[in-house]
């Protein structure tokens, strides 16, 4: 059974959805799920592609390293996330790197500062030592409060 967290109306991050839960993602009024795992990864499903296909949702397997953060990979999620239709799930193995790019997807979307980044992700229980949310921040934000 999947676990969501629901980032806005929007976005939501989500741990890896087993065949079934597809369908309950059309039926939460979800309409794009994005990939973010790498093939190979303990748990891929190799058919997803088809599975998410067959309940009518859009989908794209971006594969985003768990453990190393790079720009031009978060770039290329943040340039599809504007051609899809909305709500979005993000998911991955566990759903840290799902919920931390639906935070990016969503400090851009609403042009967020360091600061109101860093209180939504407290109060969502995303780690700020998820690497992508890490890299976004120090990359975009030169300075922040103390």
């Amino acid at each position: 059974m999947i676990s969501i967290k629901k980032i806005n109306q929007d976005y939501a991050g989500a741990d890896q959805p087993n065949a079934t839960d597809f369908q309950k993602l059309v039926e939460q009024g979800y309409q794009s799920v994005i990939n973010l795992r790498s093939v190979g990864e303990n748990g891929f499903l190799e058919n997803e592609a088809d599975l998410v296909a067959e309940v009518g949702l859009e989908y794209r397997h971006l594969s985003l390293n768990s453990e190393i953060a790079e720009d031009r990979g978060i770039e290329a999620i943040l340039a599809e996330v504007q051609k899809l239709p909305k709500p979005i799930v993000f998911h991955c193995g566990a759903g840290a790197r799902g919920s931390a790019l639906a935070l990016i997807a969503l400090g851009i979307q609403e042009g967020l500062s360091h600061d109101e980044i860093v209180q939504k992700a407290e109060e969502l229980g995303i780690s700020l030592e998820q690497p992508h949310l890490k890299l976004f921040l120090s990359h975009n934000f030169l300075t922040t409060s103390a």
